[in-house]
């Protein structure tokens, strides 16, 4: 694959998680406009949130046998049509509407998007191409928030609504004139792709996921209070720390292409080590904001690898089905998120701030456990030679 259908794909998830994400940083002034509670405008997220989990497993699923270039079309049509709807709509409810819509088909231009990325180069090379478009992933999740609310404070909310319409058009019709054919060569019925299901290690994987990237989010989730209640900071320099975690993120997903594609197994197995010691180092050192600054930007660095870790552990577990393994990927994450960031609240609730990082640990110790039961398990099959 060329440097230019690699740089579309990821300018091309970018936009699909900018719109997911961007809303964030603007619901108050969409609250203002609608007339509605911060809450209720809230579900601009959640719902978007909770339609990408639903058909995360099944979207990428039907439409895994057409034409992967006239499918991405499709997808970017919808968001974009659907945003410039979002943007001129005078009631809530079709705001709501024109959200929800799209998000359903959100995985299957992030799925597809990896699965062509991985599947453009040698099998080795395939997670270097997929951590080029992962990072679209991050830049979308760090940098949509902070630009859609620049550009709506210096101008108007729907010229900052617009502003997810334009980058979605972007993609489109470098889509359409840049982006060669993409039939599918070996297409799978929807009953084969369904039947790696019945593989004991495809579960466990998903474990992995849900239990990996719960590890991360269930901590994320309240890093903000975590860093004005126990390492005292101000506004100011949380909104920075916090540009400083996502950035860091990219970081994350270029070294970890490079260790997934040369050492994957000794890379997986160590990671849960490296993130758990972060979480212990801030537990008990995490009032000081000097560690806190360092910190997070090594925690935003192994954030952004488990990225690729997730990607790479869930395709590798149904290799003959990209695209179905990609959007269970995708539901797992999501589902993973939500289980930790209540699990974690649990924590941080009742036994105090601080202890939000053991719910952390506790996640990661699983995720390895399900780790090293995958990985004992193949030993097993190749030692018995199957």
């Amino acid at each position: 694959m060329n440097k230019k259908m690699i740089f579309i794909l990821t300018v091309g998830v970018f936009s699909i998680i900018n719109t997911e994400m961007g809303v964030v940083g603007i619901l108050p002034m969409i609250a203002e406009r609608y007339q509605v509670s911060i809450s209720t405008a809230g579900l601009l997220v959640s719902m978007f949130a909770l339609a990408v989990a639903v058909s995360g497993p099944t979207m990428p699923l039907l439409f895994s046998g057409f034409n992967r270039k006239r499918v991405m079309i499709l997808v970017l049509g919808v968001f974009t049509v659907c945003n410039v709807i979002s943007a001129f709509a005078q009631h809530f409810p079709v705001v709501l509407a024109a959200r929800v819509l799209p998000a359903f088909f959100h995985p299957i231009y992030v799925s597809m998007a990896l699965s062509v990325a991985g599947g453009s180069v040698e099998k080795k090379e395939a997670p270097k191409a997929v951590a080029k478009v992962m990072m679209g992933v991050s830049a979308g999740m760090v940098l949509g928030v902070p630009v859609v609310s620049y550009i709506t404070g210096l101008t108007s909310l729907r010229i900052g609504m617009l502003f997810f319409a334009a980058v979605n058009g972007f993609v489109l019709l470098a889509t359409i004139f840049f982006v060669p054919d993409l039939p599918v060569k070996e297409k799978m019925s929807y009953g084969s792709q369904v039947k790696v299901l019945k593989e004991p290690s495809v579960w466990i994987s998903i474990a992995g996921v849900v239990l990996l990237n719960g590890s991360v989010f269930g901590v994320y989730s309240y890093l903000s209070e975590y860093m004005e209640k126990v390492t005292g900071l101000s506004a100011e320099w949380i909104s920075i720390l916090l540009l400083v975690y996502g950035l860091s993120n990219i970081i994350g997903n270029i070294l970890a292409g490079r260790l997934l594609s040369s050492r994957p197994m000794g890379f997986i197995t160590t990671f849960p080590f490296l993130l758990a010691a972060v979480y212990i180092v801030l537990f008990f050192l995490g009032y000081l904001s000097f560690i806190m600054a360092v910190l997070t930007f090594v925690w935003g660095v192994l954030a952004g690898a488990a990225a690729n870790i997730n990607q790479y552990w869930m395709t590798t577990a149904a290799p003959k089905a990209p695209d179905f393994a990609n959007g269970l990927f995708l539901a797992a994450t999501n589902l993973g998120t939500t289980a930790a960031t209540t699990v974690c609240g649990f924590f941080l609730s009742g036994m105090g701030t601080p202890y939000l990082m053991i719910g952390g640990i506790l996640f990661l110790l699983l995720a390895f456990a399900a780790i090293m039961f995958r990985v004992l398990g193949q030993r097993r099959l190749a030692d018995a030679g199957l």
